[in-house]
């Protein structure tokens, strides 16, 4: 999967040496971990006008490069045929299941016509093949084993045949197939047990690489890292728990992944090929105590950083020492009812991780992109601390505009400070810039995760102004740099949200009006001398997040 950016304009100028603040660059590689991958809610979502327009925008300006969703074999989907369907009298079962593509080559058509490609999640069962039915979300997923794993595995198999005729072996060897979704989350997404999840893994990768050896299949798509023995057996342990729960300092505790080291091993003793490795990180989760009762369990700020660490680690001293790493879901929480999301604050904070951990894998899928996203049905509200990057309407959150100036910076680093990144295009040879000012006063603490838009206001009272100042020299005389900045007063779109009175039902002028405010930012330029220098210096308002670019 590729990592770097997307510009490779060509220009006829020649590469000159750059200096920044008197000191030749190491000019690294940077990866753009931020827009490898993105996430969503489910494939059916994906047949929605509104989901592709905003996927199209994802792709065109935040320059998202795969997308992951959940969904691929649900009923809705109409993938497995076991009757022939009818409507009013009982359906006639066939001899032998068929299956039917129509549903999702329309979302994989709009996927890649958008100019993305799919990061295929192989779930959940078809209700005809699980073993139980309805066990999560308001979409009634069958997250279970498959009553015939031989079944399973030719539905896999003519799955993957059907791609590699419809769209060619050169584009779906490009892919990446991921079996299942969080298998640990028993009885969630998953009633079986851990060799339950390994046999189906084996089953579905020798089907994949049955079809083509050369497709990449990894997992174990495992959620979170834990500090206790919850995950140590077959199925979780809730009382295993009860410590970590009644934990003074959480960040003082072992954080390990889940099954990841296990399902090596498996794979290993079974000569199963592992192309990546995945799992998902958030820095918020809970633990039950001894009472039975949930804490919310909040991480430091660097908690992420050190779990791609430690994975990084595991994975060399693997079997399987070039596997890639991919996160598969990421963000601020685990919640689709948490206010942060929606906020200044996590833009800065997820601007902050990323910037610090692009050298610390393939990818790191934003789970999501858009609040088109119904595990708990719609969205209550315009703002209702959806996953989004954009809500329902398409508005953009402050994330979307962390994303965007992100996704403007190059591919070759220049310099790397605790206030952000300079870098340049190797395409082009322009410089860029992303700095943020993650106030000093939080400490090591994360910006949390609330159920109430008021709760989050608490954060803008944190923190003071940072001057961010920078010497560039070697950069055409005169040029020009666009420069935008977003924070408390700029871009805060929740905020004007708030002060109409959190309309549950906006109004077209309503929606107008947010449209405008989400994308205020304060926009400015400024120049390079006649001499090829340009002076950097920007007072950053606590939360503020800054992008800069060369005008082309």
């Amino acid at each position: 999967m590729p990592t770097g950016s997307a510009d490779t304009v060509n220009d006829t100028q020649a590469v000159r040496p750059l200096t920044v603040d008197g000191q030749r660059p190491d000019d690294a590689p940077l990866r753009h971990v931020w827009n490898a991958c993105v996430g969503a809610g489910r494939a059916n979502e994906a047949l929605r006008a509104d989901w592709q327009e905003h996927f199209r925008e994802a792709v065109s300006v935040l320059g998202a490069r795969y997308v992951r969703f959940h969904g691929l074999y649900h009923d809705d989907m109409f993938v497995y045929r076991a009757t022939y369907g009818g409507g009013f009298g009982p359906p006639t079962v066939l001899a032998e299941p068929q299956h039917t593509f129509s549903y999702v080559d329309k979302v994989f058509d709009a996927v890649l016509d958008a100019g993305a490609r799919p990061f295929v999640e192989f779930g959940f069962m078809p209700r005809e093949l699980a073993t139980q039915t309805e066990t999560l979300f308001w979409w009634k997923a069958h997250c279970s084993p498959p009553t015939d794993m031989a079944r399973w595995s030719a539905l896999v198999t003519a799955t993957v045949e059907h791609w590699v005729e419809r769209y060619g072996v050169d584009e779906v060897r490009q892919w990446r197939f991921e079996v299942w979704n969080e298998p640990n989350l028993v009885p969630h997404f998953w009633t079986g047990t851990r060799t339950e999840y390994f046999e189906l893994y084996e089953a579905t990768v020798r089907a994949v690489k049955g079809v083509d050896p050369a497709l990449l299949v990894g997992g174990p798509a495992t959620s979170v890292f834990v500090p206790d023995s919850r995950y140590a057996g077959e199925v979780e342990d809730r009382s295993a728990q009860a410590a970590t729960a009644a934990a003074d300092d959480v960040d003082a505790l072992d954080w390990r992944p889940v099954w990841v080291e296990e399902f090596i091993a498996w794979c290993a003793e079974r000569g199963l090929p592992v192309d990546f490795l995945s799992t998902h990180l958030y820095p918020t989760d809970y633990a039950y105590g001894s009472d039975g009762q949930p804490r919310d369990i909040r991480r430091h700020v660097d908690a992420t950083e050190d779990d791609l660490r430690l994975l990084r680690s595991i994975i060399a001293g693997s079997p399987y020492p070039d596997a890639e790493l991919h996160i598969t879901e990421w963000s601020t929480s685990p919640s689709s009812r948490d206010f942060v999301h929606d906020t200044v604050f996590a833009a800065t904070y997820i601007t902050r991780a990323f910037l610090r951990c692009a050298a610390l894998a393939d990818s790191i899928s934003y789970w999501t992109f858009t609040d088109v996203f119904e595990e708990g049905g719609a969205g209550l509200g315009p703002f209702h601390g959806g996953f989004g990057l954009v809500n329902e309407q398409g508005i953009h959150k402050p994330t979307f505009h962390a994303f965007a100036m992100l996704a403007g910076l190059g591919d070759r680093l220049l310099a790397a400070t605790p206030d952000g990144v300079i870098t340049r295009h190797s395409g082009t040879d322009r410089v860029a810039a992303v700095f943020f000012n993650y106030p000093t006063e939080m400490g090591r603490a994360a910006v949390g995760s609330e159920v109430t838009y008021e709760a989050t206001r608490a954060l803008a009272e944190v923190g003071t102004a940072r001057r961010v100042r920078h010497r560039v020299e070697g950069v055409p005389a005169g040029a020009a740099f666009d420069v935008e900045l977003m924070d408390w007063d700029h871009g805060n779109v929740t905020e004007a949200w708030h002060a109409m009175g959190q309309p549950l039902n906006l109004t077209r002028a309503q929606e107008a009006e947010l449209r405008t405010v989400a994308d205020g930012l304060r926009r400015w330029r400024l120049e390079a001398s006649a001499d090829g220098v340009l002076e950097i210096d920007l007072e950053l308002p606590a939360w503020a997040v800054v992008g800069l670019r060369q005008a082309s």
